[in-house]
């Protein structure tokens, strides 16, 4: 099982690139970060974490300049976005984003996606939330298009576009993987259609990801797709070694330990004893 660490990073916290050059010396698989482009003065829509929406989500920088500067410090460590909501953006500007991402990180980028919970937010981008899944599906779609033909079209109900030519085309092959977020068991279903794997939240939906693994067998079993090629990912995992080694006997990937948009001299120490919890159960 694979250990990553998840973060919003921010003006005031540790740089993109000292945590990612840190986890990279450290030992850590990938680095993945969030993202909100704004958060509306006027919000109705509750935080799926709790009363209060902390600091960080108003104040975390873009995801792709964030993973830019830590791809330009580091050489091993795999990069992703946790997650990008890709229903607030234009699919053909992202899919260039992602590439250059790509191109930049030699091939360590890993793209991971979600819908979002903010109404008000996904509003302000024209994102009508009863369709944002179609939206999201047809935004994936599209996109793979774009990274592996040379002239790519594309005509969805919420996505259309003539063909087009966009370059570079990603170093990873076919394109960088696409993690599908969110909770059983309709992202999983999204996952298995369109995804490379899927990122359960710890604390959000059924909490044992370990008991979930066969389910997430069986959905892929039912649409004729090999375990082997799909990856979960849980985020947000607890550092305590019985529940690492329960998620690493039923065949989790990846366990992503969180990071709070703090400083070095708050992040540092946490990222040795994830390290050493990490070693403990290989």
């Amino acid at each position: 099982m694979h250990y990553g660490l998840t973060f919003f990073p921010t003006e005031y916290s540790i740089s993109p690139a000292a945590l990612a050059r840190a986890a990279e010396e450290r030992g850590f698989e990938s680095l993945w970060v969030a993202e909100h482009s704004h958060i509306p003065a006027c919000r109705t829509s509750p935080w799926p974490g709790g009363a209060e929406l902390p600091q960080m989500y108003y104040d975390v920088l873009d995801p792709f300049v964030a993973l830019a500067s830590a791809a330009s410090v580091t050489s091993r460590i795999r990069l992703g976005t946790g997650v990008c909501l890709l229903t607030q953006r234009d699919p053909i500007q992202t899919a260039k984003a992602v590439a250059s991402l790509d191109v930049l990180s030699k091939g360590r980028f890993m793209f991971g996606i979600g819908g979002g919970w903010n109404l008000e937010e996904m509003r302000n981008h024209g994102t009508d939330p009863s369709t944002r899944w179609k939206r999201l599906r047809e935004s994936v779609e599209a996109m793979k298009l774009l990274w592996t033909q040379e002239k790519a079209e594309y005509h969805g109900e919420l996505i259309d576009f003539d063909p087009v030519i966009v370059s570079p085309k990603p170093v990873h092959k076919p394109y960088p993987p696409v993690h599908v977020g969110g909770a059983m068991p309709h992202a999983l279903r999204r996952a298995v259609r369109y995804g490379d794997g899927w990122i359960p939240l710890q604390g959000r939906g059924p909490d044992d990801v370990a008991a979930l693994m066969p389910a997430v067998r069986s959905a892929l079993a039912e649409v004729g797709r090999d375990v082997e090629g799909f990856e979960v990912s849980v985020y947000g995992c607890s550092p305590k070694p019985e529940r690492l080694a329960a998620l690493r006997d039923a065949g989790v990937t990846r366990a992503l330990f969180f990071v709070p948009s703090a400083t070095e001299d708050v992040v540092l120490p946490l990222l040795d004893d994830y390290a050493k919890v990490a070693g403990s159960v290989e």
